[in-house]
């Protein structure tokens, strides 16, 4: 689970910085895999190598939405519902983050790092470092 600081300014001028939770189990991972026409690695991949700016916005979209919940206060459960998506879509904290993943290569790349669980993450890890 990553819980994200995001400061922004509220629809009524206000300065805040609220903490946010996103978060994308194995189960929500597969599904997202495979339900995605070749795989969401490889349209990631040809996304971003067509510089296909429609796609990439699609996936940017999928990810933050999908992966946005709110914890229980006892901690068991990350509860996620396209109501709570969509109220998180209508805020200025949204737009913040949305144009940080946009604006800087390496952001999604740790955001998406953050939100999918360690040993997925370790092997993101190492497979950037084999490339790179």
């Amino acid at each position: 689970m990553y819980a994200k600081q995001i400061n922004y300014e509220d629809y009524d001028g206000n300065s805040r910085s609220d903490i946010f939770y996103f978060n994308l189990t194995k189960t929500e991972l597969t599904e997202m895999d495979m339900l995605t026409p070749g795989g969401l690695k490889n349209q990631i991949e040809k996304a971003v190598e067509d510089k296909d700016a429609s796609t990439i916005v699609k996936i940017f979209k999928k990810l933050i939405l999908g992966s946005y919940g709110v914890k229980s206060q006892d901690g068991r459960r990350f509860i996620k519902s396209a109501e709570l998506s969509e109220e998180f879509s209508q805020t200025e904290a949204y737009n913040v983050l949305f144009m940080e993943l946009a604006s800087d290569d390496n952001a999604i790349s740790d955001f998406i790092k953050h939100v999918v669980p360690k040993d997925i993450a370790a092997e993101i890890e190492k497979q950037e470092l084999t490339r790179g």
